[in-house]
């Protein structure tokens, strides 16, 4: 009878050993399962996300129409703070005109910006932060060629 109480015991001893493995291991996995959630909450971690809302914010179209040449001074300015400028140039003399889109040229290069023509005599300027997509230089080819026409 000895050995067979030995045999028992030591199943015994297994069975209860095994559950209390179980349990272990079921605890372990409900804190794995709650704690990612808890260290999102507790612990801000440093990423490279930009909150929406500042983005929203910042970003900004500024029109402009330059009377005089010193005027360019103040649309550099918008394109340093990073936002994006219309600038309309029918207004100013034509030598002006070439002057303010000389130096915007090299306010843009230097800010690793864009500068586009969107229009007869009208610009638009974007720092690096603004993508502008697509083009319309064949319609405004175009648009010249038909009013050279009815000319």
């Amino acid at each position: 009878m000895g050995l067979k109480t030995k045999f028992k015991s030591f199943f015994l001893l297994d069975d209860e050993y095994e559950e209390v493995e179980e349990e272990m291991m079921d605890k372990e996995y409900e804190q794995q399962e709650y704690e990612p959630q808890q260290t999102k909450q507790a612990k801000p971690t440093k990423q490279n996300v930009v909150s929406l809302q500042s983005v929203q914010k910042s970003a900004k179209m500024i029109l402009v129409e330059p009377r005089v040449y010193a005027d360019a001074q103040e649309i550099a300015d918008h394109l340093k703070n990073r936002r994006a400028v219309v600038v309309n140039l029918q207004s100013i003399s034509h030598d002006q005109a070439k002057r303010i889109v000389d130096f915007l040229s090299g306010t843009v290069y230097a800010i690793a910006g864009d500068i586009q023509r969107v229009g007869s005599n009208i610009f638009l300027c974007t720092p690096d932060n603004v993508e502008v997509s697509g083009k319309i230089s064949d319609y405004i080819q175009e648009q010249d060629l038909n009013d050279s026409r009815w000319s």
